[in-house]
This record gives C-alpha cells, sequence and structure tokens, in this order.
C-alpha cells in the first residue's frame, strides 16, 4: 500500500474531486482517457494543471502528477479545466449534509442529551471545516489559472518584441531602398541624353519601388500591438482585483467559532440535562452563505482569466502570420536591392566597353591619318619634308604603299564592327536581365 500512486484530480468545472490509482508506467494519454470517463471532458479539450500553473507534459508518464516532498504524495492536486469553455457557471452546491446534522439543520431547537448532541456537533464543525476545505482547493485552482495565464503572457510578450524588433528593421530598410532608388532613378535620368538608356530597366525599377511600397504593409502591426496592450491592462488589472486574493477569511472565522462552540460543549458533564442547536446551526448556514458568496466571486473571477488566457491563444497565430510577412518582406526587399546594384555594375561594365572601344577608334584614325602623309610626302636629305614636283608623285613603289594603307584600314574598319557588335550583345542581356 506504501508504495502505491495515487493522484486526486480537482473537476474545476464542477468542483468535484476524483482521484485514480496509476499503474506502473502508465501514460499521461491513458490516465485522460480515465478522467474522459469519470468527468465526460474529451482528453482533446482537458488541461491538466499542477499547483505552479504547469501544464502536464504528454511525453511523460502519469507519474509526474505524484510530486515527492515534505508535503506528502497525498496533498498534492492536480487542477482539470475544460479547454472549450472559458465561462465557469458557479457557484455549485455545498457538499451534502449528513442525516444527523441535516436533522438539526431542520430542527434547531430540538433537544438533545448532551452526549448524542456531541456527536451531533461533532460532525457538524467536520462540515464547517469541509465548506472552508472546498473552498481553498478551488481558490488553489484559479491560482493555478492565474500563473498559468502568466506564463502564455510571458510567451505573448516575447513574440511581440520579436514581432517590433522585425518591423522596426524592415521599416529601416524599407526607408534606405526608397532614399536609394529615388537617387538612383534621378542619377539615371542625367545620363540618358548623353549615357545608356534601358527602358526595360526603367521599367523595372520604378515596379521596385511600386513593390516596396507594398511591403511597407507588412510592418503595420498597430492593430495587433494594440489588442496585445489591451489585453496586458486587462491582466494586469486581474492581478490587482481583490478577487485574485484569499476570501476565506469569514470562513475561517465560522470555523474557529464552532470548534470553540464543540468545546465549550465537551467540558460539559455527560449527565441527563438536554441541550438545542440553534448555536451550531446558525455558524453552518452562515457558513454555507459565505461559500455561495466567494465561489460566485471565485468563478467569476476564474471566467475571466480563461477568457485572457483564450485572447491570448488566439493572437499567437495572428502574430506568427504578422512575423513571417514581415521576413517575406524583408527578404524582398534585399532581393530587389541586389538586383539592383547589379544592374548598376553592369551599366559600369558597359560604359567602361564603350570608353575603351571608342579610344581605340579614335588612335587608329590617328594612325591611318599620319601613314598616308608619310608615304605621299618624301623625305629629303636633312630630314625635312619639301614640296614634291609632279613627276615623283607616279613612282610604282608609292602605288604599292598606297594599296597597303587601304587593306589597313579595312582591317581596323572590321575590328571596330566587331566591338560595336559585343557591346549591342551586352546591352541586349542586361535588357533581358
Amino acid at each position: 500500500v506504501l508504495f502505491l500512486q495515487i493522484v486526486h484530480i480537482l473537476n474545476m468545472t464542477s468542483a468535484k474531486i476524483v482521484s485514480f490509482l496509476l499503474h506502473p508506467e502508465e501514460s499521461l494519454h491513458s490516465l485522460q482517457n480515465r478522467i474522459e470517463f469519470e468527468t465526460g471532458i474529451s482528453t482533446g479539450n482537458q488541461e491538466l494543471l499542477l499547483e505552479t500553473g504547469i501544464c502536464l507534459d504528454p511525453r511523460k508518464p502519469a507519474s509526474q502528477c505524484v510530486i515527492d516532498g515534505v508535503r506528502g504524495w497525498d496533498s498534492y492536486m492536480v487542477y482539470l479545466f475544460d479547454k472549450s469553455k472559458t465561462v465557469y457557471d458557479g457557484p455549485f452546491a455545498s457538499r451534502s449534509l449528513s442525516d444527523c446534522v441535516n436533522y438539526i439543520v431542520q430542527d434547531s431547537k430540538i433537544q438533545l442529551p448532551i452526549p448524542q448532541l456531541r456527536k451531533v456537533w461533532a460532525e457538524a464543525v467536520h462540515y464547517v471545516i469541509g465548506l472552508k476545505e472546498d473552498y481553498s482547493r478551488l481558490f488553489q485552482g484559479q491560482r493555478a489559472a492565474m500563473l498559468s495565464l502568466l506564463r502564455y503572457n510571458a510567451n505573448l510578450i516575447k513574440m511581440k518584441n520579436n514581432m517590433v524588433s522585425a518591423s522596426q528593421q524592415l521599416k529601416a530598410k524599407l526607408e534606405f531602398f526608397h532614399q536609394s532608388i529615388r537617387l538612383d532613378l534621378e542619377r539615371y535620368s542625367d545620363q540618358m541624353a548623353y549615357g545608356i538608356s534601358s527602358e526595360k530597366m526603367l521599367k523595372a525599377w520604378k515596379e521596385m519601388e511600386e513593390k516596396a511600397s507594398q511591403c511597407a504593409q507588412a510592418e503595420d502591426i498597430g492593430y495587433l500591438d494594440e489588442q496585445i496592450m489591451a489585453l496586458h491592462t486587462e491582466i494586469v488589472e486581474l492581478q490587482k482585483s481583490p478577487y485574485a486574493r484569499r476570501q476565506g477569511e469569514v470562513m475561517e472565522s465560522l470555523e474557529q467559532r464552532a470548534i470553540d462552540l464543540y468545546k465549550q460543549l465537551k467540558t460539559r458533564p455527560p449527565d441527563h440535562a438536554y441541550s438545542d442547536s440553534t448555536d451550531m446551526v446558525k455558524i453552518i448556514v452562515q457558513t454555507v452563505q459565505s461559500q455561495d458568496r466567494v465561489l460566485k466571486e471565485l468563478f467569476g473571477h476564474l471566467s475571466k482569466l480563461l477568457g485572457c488566457k483564450q485572447k491570448i491563444i488566439d493572437l499567437l497565430p495572428e502574430i506568427e502570420v504578422a512575423l513571417n510577412n514581415i521576413k517575406e518582406a524583408d527578404n524582398s526587399v534585399m532581393q530587389m536591392q541586389g538586383k539592383r546594384q547589379r544592374e548598376i555594375w553592369h551599366l559600369l561594365k558597359i560604359a567602361c566597353t564603350q570608353s575603351s572601344s571608342r579610344s581605340l577608334v579614335s588612335s587608329s584614325l590617328e594612325g591611318t591619318a599620319s601613314t598616308p602623309a608619310a608615304t605621299w610626302l618624301p623625305q629629303s636629305s636633312s630630314g625635312s619634308t619639301a614640296p614634291h614636283p609632279l613627276s615623283s608623285l607616279a613612282a610604282p613603289e608609292d602605288g604599292e604603299n598606297f594599296a597597303d594603307v587601304i587593306q589597313e584600314n579595312v582591317n581596323y574598319l572590321e575590328l571596330f564592327s566587331s566591338i560595336l557588335q559585343e557591346v549591342r550583345q551586352e546591352q541586349s542581356s542586361m535588357m533581358v536581365s
């Protein structure tokens, strides 16, 4: 018996406790199936929380419900919530009265012998203590729900900070992209008249600017930020609420009064005296009324906690979508920036190629202009040029030199044509890209 493991489950939807004997190495899923059979809550809607607000791990065995410690395994409770419900209809009916206690409640003025009255009042004190303990367990379940809510809220804050950071980075990149592309468009327009022009590339740049403006929609997370801030405010108010703190002072006071009243009865001698139960019944009635009041407040507060938790659960996927949109927009902006820079460097390459080809053509033209002059103007013995007589222009060797010059010019023309063809091919390939 000492090695048996028993788990106590407090169903927060019905305020009833169900206990299960755990089998060795039983899985949590198996335990949840047994809980579904006892409570009617499906395994998919079950949320099992420890006192610390930690949800049970489905990958671990069911024995994680039983915690060894100073308090002992039998004093720990696991709190069961129904995830399909966010509004709990409490308060619930108080625990039922025993027959003898119900007898004196029905007629508090009935006279009973002292020995019999002691037994009845002992059960009455036990009933009052039980009412207080029922509230204490339910309050501990509410506290577990609050701690679970705070864990969800911490995760929400972390995701919100990541979203805000990513949005700010995207905003900065978009501002840089817009400024740089405007400057590029201005400089491109300035050189179109005397430099390189490409209507297809100009159109692509303008489309990039429009696409960047569309990417700016991804950085708009104001609607999510407002919802998160409103939810934070609501959670803070719930933490400050007096219903978030224990409200059982009245019940504890009534419990002490019932114990004192029973002690007074025990001191009376067990003679043939009789007495009624008016005072004890009054304590019982006040305790039941106090429990009804505090349970109504407790379950009202619990419903607000579960409502906030559901809002967080609904917000988390929206934040994930916003983060993915921001990442996609960020990647798109960086790709457009890289593409535009590659096109600028391609333009620079074409401009350098044209410049080198022009210098080559000009140098070749200068060479062809000086060669005929040298052939047509013979050197004098002193090295200076002198007017030639008309008969000297018809020498056979002069005709041969003229033919060589023509052939050289033809070769330069073919080289220049090939250079121009390469430049046109590079321009067409840039327009296609």
